[in-house]
């Protein structure tokens, strides 16, 4: 798919910038229409006067600027051997290279590859691999009376333990599209992008309290290990299993050292942490309801 000419009109890269929680991007791009779908999806988001990331959507070649366009995602912390995407996927790109900054360059938190919510100034923190559930449970959660956080990162303060808030576009991915339809009558959806690496995916825009309260932390109550596609069931989870886990969920557990260590080890000692199984969301949220009841 190629492009209108008037979106390579200039050599000048074009520039969006956006705040998300307690970091501040700059994307600049050779095209200019994935930098307007993000405008248009982040426009109730502040606009930092200084970005701590700069992501840069490029050309892999010349040629494949204009010829079947190729995104090359490039920044301030890149993958060499990353994938291009199609400039049809631009907006997918310019999200992946924002995720990419924080997970290899933020060092003021404890990052968890996590989603999370939030009630009464309690967080609950869903972690588990990718198909889990826990972003599509979070995005439903946030239209159902809890306060969305993020479905990518939840960033742990290393001083008081609170969980800050993410709340980056929620990337919805295959079935959880047409449940999040169903279910966010109101939402702001981008533009669906089929057969992406991950799949077909479209992007939703957290509900506008999510954004308003961005910089309202919240002290972690539950944490989730979510399984979707089982019979509903309840498990605990040992401490120990707890740890190794969210290390393994952590992109930079190692590089904070002791601080590190010393955050995730209270976090560990202080949250309760069970696993879950369901079918679908009904059972995902009945039995969120069971154990907040019980736990926080």
């Amino acid at each position: 798919m190629n492009w209108p000419t008037s979106d390579l009109s200039s050599d000048a890269m074009h520039e969006f910038r956006v705040q998300v929680g307690p970091a501040a991007f700059r994307i600049g791009s050779q095209w200019k229409r994935p930098l307007d779908q993000l405008a248009e999806l982040y426009r109730d988001y502040p606009v930092p006067e200084i970005p701590d990331y700069t992501v840069r959507l490029e050309s892999v070649s010349l040629l494949r600027r204009f010829v079947r366009p190729s995104v090359a995602i490039n920044g301030d912390y890149m993958l060499p051997d990353a994938a291009p995407l199609p400039l049809a996927q631009g907006l997918l790109a310019a999200e992946m290279a924002m995720n990419l900054q924080m997970a290899l360059g933020w060092r003021r938190h404890l990052l968890l590859h996590a989603s999370a919510v939030e009630k009464d100034g309690k967080a609950l923190i869903m972690t588990g691999q990718s198909g889990s559930g826990k972003s599509t449970l979070a995005a439903m959660l946030g239209h159902r009376g809890w306060r969305f956080m993020g479905d990518e990162f939840v960033l742990v303060d290393l001083d008081s333990g609170d969980a800050v808030p993410f709340p980056r576009l929620i990337s919805l991915k295959n079935q959880a599209i047409g449940a999040m339809l169903a279910t966010a009558l109101d939402g702001r959806f981008g533009p669906l992008m089929p057969a992406t690496p991950k799949g077909d995916i479209r992007h939703l825009v957290p509900p506008s309290d999510a954004i308003a309260h961005m910089a309202r932390p919240a002290k972690p109550a539950l944490l989730l290990f979510p399984s979707f596609g089982f019979d509903p069931a309840v498990r605990d989870v040992a401490p120990s299993e707890v740890f190794m886990r969210l290390t393994q969920a952590s992109t930079n557990y190692v590089a904070l050292g002791e601080r590190g260590f010393t955050t995730l080890t209270r976090f560990v000692q202080t949250v309760p942490a069970r696993a879950i199984d369901y079918r679908d969301g009904i059972e995902a949220e009945a039995l969120v309801n069971q154990l907040w009841a019980e736990c926080a």
